[in-house]
């Protein structure tokens, strides 16, 4: 099947006709559920260690089991895929597509090849025309291979040439995609590749809008939401992004992602995204940690299946219950401190530990009243010892592959919960000032021990880890 804008749409249509189920309830009808996003997958599009070929294997194995019918291979440190993009990958490698491809064809999802030729690509003279025949003998070669899907990306670059770029891609849509049989529609991402990076003010930017009215309407462009990264994409806002850009434009979901923010886990689910399914593609670009990133897939494949009727909390709970089975209270109660990234420039995900944030605030709006804070402190303590036990039962009987990816994490948490516990008890004392040295000491040491470790492992930053210093503060430990 070809993704042609013409046919996407028409298969929208379709699928919300034939596949929206309704429940006649006192003689009104009833949304259940609404058709799935057309083509919904996992692009390894991140920076960064690239997955090896059996993490690969596993993904695809994965997207079978949970209906994700595609896969996009882009690993930004790929030299093949980015830095040296004219030059054919070795035999080994060649090899291992192939092996990918017909893993992906049983498994009937969609292996879409990318390559990013923006770093050095040109697009007019005689350079240009070798450089598209350069991607014509690139494409050829997986086509060989079997491959049937096909992006170019121009994403993360310098050079913003709108007309060039869409030229570029309308020639190989002409001269490739047209004329090899069984290929579906091209997908690009833009430069510009976020709404707010789309226009200013309301009114398009000179480069989106010579690539959006350039670009054939048979090509696919996904963007990322408002920013790179951010908190969701509203109904209204997608629909904005579709009118500025004058087609129905897919997702490239940047969660649970961590290439800017490595020393975290993104273990959340994926939530506040479009709810009306009218939505041609969505892609989850996941982490390095290809295991810990399941969880969130698992959540994204039941998204994709089913926008209208998703509970994120409930996909959660489920995926982790089938991903772990009797080790899944443990790893409800840990990842739940690891889900919201945050920096200057990027913000998703649901808060850490927000159960646990809750014991603590009472414990210091008590201050004051002794016995009510002795009580919120029990609370906490509790609260901290079960996280605790969580951690070290995850330490001796999670998969050694499993443990390695998150293994930094559990025991920065564990350090943090032994100083968070050591920080009440200091502050216990009838004038923490005058407690024994030995108690003291203690807490100091840990908390430099934390600190220490803060650069390679982050998890719980509002909750057990925010405490920490709260606790420091007021204890007078600098």
């Amino acid at each position: 099947m070809t993704y042609t804008v013409s046919k996407i749409r028409r298969q929208l249509l379709l699928g919300m006709l034939g596949g929206l189920t309704m429940i006649m309830a006192g003689g009104i009808p009833a949304v259940v559920s609404a058709a799935p996003i057309p083509l919904r997958g996992v692009v390894e599009g991140f920076y960064g260690t690239p997955w090896q070929q059996t993490e690969r294997l596993d993904i695809l194995a994965f997207c079978g089991k949970h209906q994700l019918n595609a896969y996009i291979y882009a690993p930004k440190d790929d030299p093949y895929h980015r830095a040296k993009w004219r030059e054919p990958y070795p035999a080994d490698k060649m090899a291992e597509l192939s092996s990918l491809v017909q893993a992906a064809k049983s498994q009937n999802v969609r292996f879409v090849f990318a390559v990013s030729p923006g770093l050095d690509v040109h697009f007019s003279g005689l350079a240009g025309y070798k450089d598209k025949l350069a991607m014509e003998t690139k494409l050829s070669a997986m086509y060989d291979l079997g491959v049937r899907d096909f992006a170019i990306f121009f994403d993360d670059i310098k050079e913003k040439d709108g007309k060039g770029q869409a030229k570029f891609l309308n020639w190989l849509d002409e001269h490739f995609i047209k004329t090899h049989p069984g290929t579906a529609s091209l997908i690009t991402v833009p430069t510009e590749y976020f709404f707010q990076d789309m226009q200013q003010n309301g009114t398009m930017k000179s480069y989106s809008y010579d690539f959006s009215t350039t670009l054939s309407p048979d090509i696919l462009v996904l963007y990322t939401g408002e920013q790179v990264v951010g908190e969701g994409i509203m109904d209204t806002q997608l629909s904005a992004a579709d009118q500025l850009y004058g087609r129905k434009l897919g997702i490239w979901w940047n969660y649970p992602v961590t290439d800017y923010m490595k020393n975290k886990l993104a273990l959340g689910p994926i939530e506040k995204l479009p709810r009306q399914g009218n939505i041609p593609a969505i892609f989850f670009n996941p982490m390095e940690h290809e295991q810990l990133s399941k969880i969130a897939l698992a959540t994204g494949a039941d998204y994709a299946l089913d926008p209208a009727g998703y509970q994120p909390q409930q996909s959660w709970e489920k995926a982790i219950r089938e991903q772990y089975g009797v080790l899944a209270p443990a790893m409800q109660q840990v990842a739940g401190q690891s889900q919201h990234l945050e920096n200057n420039w990027a913000k998703v995900g649901r808060p850490d530990g927000a159960a646990l944030r809750k014991c603590m605030d009472a414990y210091w709006q008590a201050a004051g009243d002794s016995q009510k804070q002795q009580k919120a402190a029990q609370e906490v303590r509790q609260q901290l010892e079960s996280l605790s036990q969580s951690v070290q039962q995850l330490q001796s009987a999670l998969p050694a592959a499993t443990l390695k990816e998150c293994q930094p994490q559990l025991q920065q948490l564990l350090r943090i919960i032994a100083a968070d516990q050591s920080g009440l008890a200091l502050l216990s004392t009838h004038s923490h000032k005058a407690a024994s040295s030995d108690l003291r000491q203690t807490f100091e040491s840990q908390l430099s021990d934390v600190r220490a470790h803060d650069k390679e492992a982050v998890i719980s930053e509002t909750a057990a880890r925010a405490f920490l210093n709260e606790l420091a503060a007021a204890a007078g430990v600098q």
